[in-house]
């Protein structure tokens, strides 16, 4: 498998940062600053494209979103892409 073909594969936690700016009007560049890390970086987050947080940034999104962990990240087990072609 090529590395492109990981990312095509549906991962079974959904990082919700976008949706999470949205409905609170923030930007991407804001939350960025406030953690320290990259718009880059934070881009790969959201998107799913990386294989783990530290706790100390899961905790600084969190303060400048103000929620939790698990409003952040959502498990998708039962809505993985295998799963729907095999119904």
């Amino acid at each position: 498998m090529t590395t492109n073909a990981l990312y095509e594969v549906r991962m079974p936690i959904e990082v919700r940062v976008k949706i999470l700016l949205a409905e609170q009007r923030k930007t991407a560049r804001e939350l960025a600053a406030y953690v320290g890390i990259t718009e880059s970086n934070l881009s790969l987050l959201s998107s799913g494209k990386v294989n783990g947080i530290r706790f100390a940034t899961l905790q600084a999104i969190c303060e400048f979103l103000d929620c939790q962990p698990g409003d952040l990240l959502v498990s998708n087990k039962g809505n993985s892409t295998n799963e729907d072609e095999n119904k």
